[in-house]
């Protein structure tokens, strides 16, 4: 298996129901993709310890197969329209691929 962890920081002035937005689209969008496996969004659970960050806005982890997975998943035309969608509202991501 491959993970795909993104997390997105916002802009200051992103209206607040874009978060919600974004992760609902993430599981009705991005789990279609045929090369995802399982797919999880959400905000940050707020987990009260030194070593968590819960500074970033939405967090997506999307787990593949394989590197074909991921490689497949990246063009992918349902991924393509999210990034364009929501693109504009990001402040800073990180990206975490590990397997």
């Amino acid at each position: 298996m491959l993970i795909h962890a993104v997390f997105f920081w916002f802009k200051p002035q992103t209206p607040p129901e874009v978060r919600q937005r974004m992760i609902d689209d993430a599981h009705a969008d991005l789990s279609r993709i045929p090369s995802v496996r399982h797919l999880w969004s959400g905000r940050p659970a707020m987990t009260p310890r030194d070593v968590v960050d819960n500074t970033y806005d939405v967090g997506l982890c999307v787990i593949l197969d394989d590197q074909a997975g991921l490689d497949a998943y990246q063009p992918h035309e349902l991924h393509q329209q999210y990034l364009a969608k929501y693109k504009s509202h990001w402040q800073r991501i990180l990206v975490y691929d590990f397997k």
